[in-house]
């Protein structure tokens, strides 16, 4: 099995808490808070480890904020490889209503990164060995340009790295067009933008993945679908997996659970069929928990072995 690494440029320090009810100006009592690490990569590396596999997190920090995430990660056993910055890494807020049922994510800019930290952070990706997978995920910090990160993605392919992209909009377009790209996990509505054209019809979405497999820009695409749950394309052909209907408690988590799985059958070199299969069970396991929880492996396991059987 192939090593896998991640990459998150704008990792965050996540809290969760819940409240009775959410109104303007009075004080809000809420419950004390649960702090997670978070960030696309960091919650892709959490899901491989929850789901008895192993990825090192790469990522900057900074400040108390910065040390409080990387403590977090010791305690689950998430390998980290960190650059140190002089911005204090972000602190996102997840509220629950308890009235409603309602969730409420404030959502802070990621800590700006100078040249030099995002040198180092370069440097740490160079130091990949060549076959290892490196999954790139999450949204560009301010001081990241378009460029800087498609320079990051030419180098690591040049080294001989399997990138993962999972970003949204002009991020993900970019790296498209840098291609071979091993696998992409828009929703249908990120597709639609990357193929310019309305999706309306299901065939539309399938046709619309196979087009950029075709065109040599990512070897596996496979859209998230919601409910429906998600459809692949590769170049031996395409594969839907519709989930089984489960209690939805929050949709938090659920795509970079979903990453994670379809990462760890990526690096086992699995089928197509497999992969999918086994992230849309990680992504339906995360639905499962209140808050920002991750995906299970005791839960992973059962639904899908549900979608083998069925």
């Amino acid at each position: 099995m192939a090593n896998i690494y991640t990459l998150t440029l704008a990792p965050s320090l996540d809290s969760a808490t819940v409240t009775p009810q959410i109104y303007p100006e009075g004080k809000l009592r809420c419950t004390a808070p649960i702090f997670e690490p978070g960030g696309g990569g960091i919650n892709v590396a959490r899901a491989i480890t929850f789901l008895g596999g192993k990825a090192t997190a790469i990522f900057p920090a900074g400040g108390a904020t910065g040390e409080h995430l990387v403590s977090l990660l010791g305690e689950e056993c998430v390998p980290v490889e960190t650059i140190q910055t002089q911005d204090w890494t972000r602190q996102n807020l997840h509220v629950h209503v308890n009235t409603t049922g309602e969730q409420y994510r404030f959502v802070m800019p990621g800590a700006a990164l100078t040249k030099d930290e995002f040198h180092h952070l370069e440097e740490q990706v160079q130091k990949i060995e060549t076959g290892a997978i490196l999954v790139i995920s999450g949204s560009l910090p301010p001081g990241v340009t378009l460029k800087n990160f498609v320079n990051l993605l030419k180098a690591a392919q040049s080294r001989g790295l399997r990138c993962v992209v999972d970003s949204s909009g002009e991020a993900l377009a970019a790296a498209l067009e840098v291609g071979d790209v091993e696998l992409v996990k828009p929703n249908q509505k990120e597709l639609s933008a990357l193929v310019q054209r309305e999706l309306t019809q299901p065939d539309d979405v399938r046709k619309a993945a196979e087009e950029i497999v075709r065109g040599g820009k990512a070897r596996r695409v496979v859209v998230s679908l919601g409910p429906q749950g998600a459809l692949g394309v590769d170049a031996t052909g395409s594969v839907q997996v519709v989930p089984p209907p489960v209690k939805s408690q929050s949709t938090v988590g659920a795509g970079d659970s979903m990453v994670g799985a379809m990462t760890l059958k990526l690096a086992d070199n699995t089928s197509l069929e497999e992969m999918v299969r086994y992230g849309v069970a990680a992504g339906s396991a995360a639905t499962l928990n209140q808050g920002t929880r991750l995906c299970s492996l005791e839960n992973t396991q059962n639904i899908y072995d549900y979608l083998c059987r069925h």
